[in-house]
This record gives structure tokens, sequence and C-alpha cells, in this order.
């Protein structure tokens, strides 16, 4: 009874304390144990409310920050690789929900939104909050788009889902009556009227953009309802969409008589992405790239793009939305430039470098492409996507500007944390000035950047493509601006006729195990090249049923066993052999074999006890998570024999995964 009780969320009111899992953004927040008579009553008691429910994707601590977002997918490696994710049978329900609220069953952020909801809006209505009435409203759409924030991050966790409007009483019948998961596509629409809630009540631009604000909201909106449009499109059908076959809310009764037209779903979400994509699109501008790949004598201010993912004040950047500032003095840092420049334990792939073009729009194994090989990073970076040439480190990158230090070859054989794990290093986010970047420790304080409107631009070109199976006007201004700042030909046609699917190394040319279109795979292809590290791989990946044909995918790096294990950082200065250790010897390896590959597979050095030396294999199940068992068990009722049954809860279990606790995925 207790645990239901917590999962639902009737938790007892203390303002100062009750949040969970909350980023504190430099503003003033509630003060502890005050009571809700004398809380509520002012413009600041609602903005440090809200802004304690924050919690975004953001750097922080000694890490990578944000960049590590698209570790164990085919953009990224990190030393360990996923067990959970890539081995079968490894991942299993858990019993109990977590404590972290970003990636378990827990109701605490939605009821807290609710709880706000009803102690403000009735003093709002009668006039009783003091404060400026525009400045009341906005902090009121904040707490709509959080909510929709949170139930976004169930509707992708879970699927259908328990759409809860109040905060509930100490009553177990009511409780379980209100677990009902509602089907998902119900939920996005949920989703979407709370952002719209948000948009009417938001100003556009607010505290230089340290805060939500309508045009975030549209922005979400248009990912929303993208999300759950491909989700319809590509997983139709099948049990992980309402109706489908399979579909484990037939089960219940209160799903009886229930009916879907998927097809009025899908152009419903689609025509709600395309016009909140289109109002950010059409009001903001892309920031400018110089085409300056590396700094001269200027730490910053050599090309507004780059700067735009490392600068200390973001605000200054039409593209920017919304993104997260930082004060040493308050102790609110992150050490993300510390972590690259000692390696970070991470590396882009092969796949990923591969995906980008030559600068004029054809794909590296075009005829007429001049592409230069990949015997050296220079060469790999040589002609392509200016998104390459500023973001992919090679050992002649300027890692400090003062005396003009270079990178040098990749290291791959350091340990853990300072390991460049497959040879590929991503500069994105790195910032030159020494004060930001001092070499070790969570010393900086440039900002992160939360959403941009590049987003907007990209989700309309998609959306539009799956309404109307081509592009109109908008989209394809919007695609072409897109390639110009990348510094690509602009010409999108001639990178479609040009493109084999079958030489993409690249999970999003696959939708349910098959080859898209050339056109959606461009389209697609442009999100992979914008958006790396950012947050965004995973969801495309699994909203567009990208995953059922990865078997024993192999992850390599870059070109090791041609020229680059030369370079003198693998030499032993002393005796002159090399640091360099191939499986098979006396010695432990530290690198895969020249014999397997030329590329560096940082899973294939070591085979035992490595359950993906012969690469990533899918299981179905992970598109969703499972329930915790112990949730499902508490809302069940007895049968005649007066044993539990678990097929009477109305918290039915997820495609593929069992309701017993320990167990493992069917498939």
């Amino acid at each position: 009874m207790k645990q239901i009780i917590k999962n639902i969320a009737v938790l007892s009111v203390i303002l100062g304390g009750f949040m969970v899992s909350c980023d504190d953004y430099l503003e003033r927040e509630p003060l502890d144990k005050i009571t809700p008579e004398a809380y509520f009553t002012h413009e600041d008691h609602l903005a440090g409310y809200a802004i304690k429910a924050y919690s975004f994707p953001a750097h922080g601590g000694y890490s990578a920050g944000t960049l590590r977002s698209d570790i164990h997918t085919d953009n990224m490696a990190s030393t360990d690789a996923s067990y959970s994710w890539w081995v079968p049978g490894n991942r299993r329900v858990p019993n109990k929900a977590s404590e972290k609220v970003t990636d378990d069953f827990s109701f605490s952020p939605i009821r807290n939104c609710n709880y706000f909801f009803e102690q403000v809006l009735p003093r709002f209505e009668a006039g009783n909050i003091q404060g400026d009435v525009e400045n009341i409203k906005h902090y009121i759409g904040e707490m709509y788009f959080l909510r929709a924030w949170n139930y976004f991050s169930k509707l992708k966790l879970y699927g259908d889902f328990p759409i809860v409007k109040s905060t509930l009483p100490d009553d177990y019948q009511l409780l379980v009556e209100v677990s009902k998961r509602a089907p998902r596509n119900e939920v996005a629409r949920f989703i979407i009227q709370d952002l719209d809630s948000a948009i009417m009540l938001m100003k556009p631009v607010f505290k230089n953009k340290n805060r939500l604000s309508s045009t975030v909201a549209q922005l979400v909106k248009s990912r929303v309802a993208l999300y759950e449009a491909s989700w319809l499109t590509y997983h139709e059908g099948t049990p992980f969409v309402p109706g489908g076959t399979g579909w484990p809310g037939t089960k219940v009764d209160y799903n009886k008589g229930f009916s879907i037209d998927i097809d009025a779903e899908i152009n419903y979400f689609l025509t709600q992405a395309m016009e909140a994509s289109k109002v950010v699109a059409d009001a903001v501008q892309l920031t400018h790239n110089t085409g300056t790949m590396s700094p001269l004598t200027a730490v910053d201010g050599w090309n507004p793009y780059y700067d735009m993912f490392a600068a200390v004040d973001m605000g200054q950047f039409d593209e920017v939305l919304f993104w997260k500032s930082y004060n040493k003095e308050l102790g609110i840092t992150h050490g993300t430039s510390s972590y690259q420049m000692l390696g970070g334990d991470l590396g882009i792939t092969k796949g990923y470098v591969d995906g980008f073009l030559m600068k004029n729009g054809l794909p590296w194994y075009a005829a007429g492409a001049d592409y230069k090989g990949d015997q050296t990073i220079q060469k790999v970076k040589e002609g392509r996507d200016e998104r390459l040439q500023l973001f992919l480190v090679d050992p002649t990158t300027i890692m400090k500007v003062e005396g003009q230090q270079e990178w040098g070859a990749p290291k791959i054989i350091e340990q853990k944390a300072y390991r460049d794990v497959t040879g590929y290093m991503l500069r994105k986010c790195f910032n030159y000035d020494p004060v930001q970047s001092p070499g070790t420790g969570a010393n900086c304080t440039y900002g992160s950047l939360v959403f941009r409107a590049a987003e907007a631009y990209l989700n309309y070109i998609e959306a539009c493509y799956m309404k109307n199976h081509s592009l109109d006007a908008s989209a394809q201004k919007y695609w072409q601006a897109i390639r110009e700042r990348a510094g690509i030909d602009p010409d999108y046609t001639k990178t479609i006729n040009a493109t084999k699917l079958e030489l993409e190394n690249d999970w999003g040319a696959y939708s349910a195990g098959q080859l898209v279109d050339a056109t959606l795979f461009n389209i697609r292809r442009e999100r992979r090249n914008e958006f790396i590290g950012e947050n965004m791989r995973w969801d495309d990946l699994r909203r567009w049923r990208a995953l059922d044909q990865v078997k024993n995918y192999v992850i390599e790096g870059f070109n090791l066993w041609d020229e680059m294990y030369k370079d003198k950082k693998y030499i032993n200065s002393g005796n002159g052999e090399s640091l360099l250790v191939e499986p098979g010897g006396s010695k432990t390896p530290n690198v895969s074999s020249r014999s397997v590959s030329k590329y560096l597979r940082p899973y294939q050095i070591i085979e035992k006890n490595n359950e993906v030396y012969n690469g990533y294999n899918w299981s179905k199940a992970n598109y969703l998570t499972p329930l915790p068992a112990y949730d499902i068990l508490l809302t069940s009722g007895e049968n005649s024999e007066g044993k539990v049954d678990l097929n009477t809860s109305p918290l039915y279990q997820n495609p593929y995964w069992p309701s017993v606790a320990g167990e493992s995925a069917k498939e």
C-alpha cells in the first residue's frame, strides 16, 4: 500500500524540499517549510516553485556533460559497452521504481505540477497573487510546460501511461482506478494540450533565455508531435501501438470497445508538428558559420556557430532558445572542456563520420566526390561538411591558442577516463578560454545549450515529407539553409540522386528492418549530422523503429592500421617498440587486431567475458521500458481462489516484458 501511494504521488507537501532531481538555474527558490496559505501569494513564489522543477539535460560535474548522450548508439561509444541494451536477456524487469524520476514510474514531478495548479489557479482568478500579471501568467505557463515535459519523458519510456490531472487522497480504490493506462496517442494529445496552454501564457523570450518561453514550448510541441507521428507510422500494427496486433491494452476491461484511426492520428500529429515548427523556424535565424575551422589568435569570436555551443553567454545567439548558465561563486559549475582535453572516455564512430557529405553535396563513395580517404583523420575531414571539420578533432587541431598547442594523435591506450575510445574525438562544446578549460576539475562556467531553433527547421522538413511525400517551399528553404550553414551545396536533390542506401553505415537508413527511401534517409542524415551530442539520437532511433535490423553490429572507429599506428605517441621512445598491443600475444592487448580490421574496434580488444565481442544485438522489448513488477502487484486483485492475479491490474505490462521482477524480455 505504501509503495503505490508513493508512486501515484500522494506526498506530504513541504514546499522547500519535495522536488526531486532539480537544476538550480541561478534564480530565487521558495523558502523552506512555509505553509501553503502563506505561499503562492506573490509572483516570486511562483517563479521559485517553477524554477525548482526545471530538469533538463545539461552539463554537470566532472564529465563530458551532454556530449555523452549518444553513447551506446551507432554515433558514439565509451570504453564500457552497454550489455543491458545490446545483449538480449540482460535487461530485466525491475521490482520497484528507482529514485530517478527521469527513468522510472514515479509520479512525483507530475504531482508537483498538479499541486501548483490546485493552489495557484483559483488564487490567480480571484486576483489574490501580487506582482506583474504578465509575469504571473508566464510562471503558470512554465508549469504547464513542465507537466508536459514530464509526461513526454513517460511517453518515451512507457508509451501508454495514466493521465493524472489532480492530487489524490489516500484512497486505495481510487488510486487503483487512476492507474489505468491511457493509450499513448491520448497521452501525446494531452501533452500537446498542456503545451498549447504554455504557449498562450508564456512570453516569447524571458530572462536572457535562462527561463522557458512560448518559443521553447512551440519547439517542444513540434518535437512531441513528430515523435508520436513517427512512432505510430513505423510501429503500426505491432504491440507498441494502441490497437495493433498483440497490444497488451486489449487485456484490460477498461479498453473494451477501444478503436483508433491510425491514419487520422498520424495526420493530426504531423499537422501539429508542421504548424508549431514553422512558427519557430520562420521567426529565428540560424547562427552564422564563418567557415573558419580553428581559432588563430582569439579564443572566441572566430566562428559564431562554434561559439554557440561553448559561450559563457548563450543568450546572445538568436538560434539559442533556452540554455543553462553557471556561476562559480554559487558553486554551479561543470567540467566538460577539462574532460574533453583529457580524452573523455568517449569517441564518435566510423559510421557517424562516414555519414557526412563532401562540400559538393555528394556522399564519400559517389563518383566525383573527391574523397581523400581515411588513412589519416586529416584526410577524413578534407573537403567535407564543415560540421565535421569544426567538431571532429584531428592531430593538428589547436587545443590551446596560446603557443598554438595541438591535440596530437588520439589517446586510444590511456586509462579509461582519458581515453579517446574510437580515435575520433568530439570538439563540440569545447571552450578555448584557459579559464574555462584548465585541464582538470569541474571548474567550467560557460553555458550548456538545451534547446535551439535548428531543430524546428529539421522537424518541419521531416514532418512535411512524412505527411505529403514531398517537400513544400518552406521545407526546401529550411533544408537549404541548414546545408548552406554547413558549407554544403544547397542542392539536396544532388545528394538524394547519388545516395546508395546499402553503402550507408547508418541505422537511420532503416525502419522496421527495411531500407527507407533516399529522400527520407537524407532528412534523417541531416538530423544525425546536426545534433551529435545533443540528446537526440536515442529518441530518433526508437521513434523510427530503426533498431530491428541491428544484429551482430560491430562498432568501429578511426583507421589505425594504415598510417596512424606509426605516430610517435604510439612508439616507446626508449626502445623504439610499438606501445600498441594486439590480441594473441603474451601481453594484455590494448587495441584490436589489424588482421580483423584496419579500423579500431573498441569492443574487439579482449574477448574473455566480453558479451558484445561479436557485436550489438537488439531486443524488440527495449523499444519501451518495463513497468516495475511491484506496482503491477500492488494494483492487482484476487482470483476465485483468493490468490493475487496479476492479470487484474490496470497496469498491464509493456510488450514482450513479463510482469515478474528479475525476468528478462521474451523477444
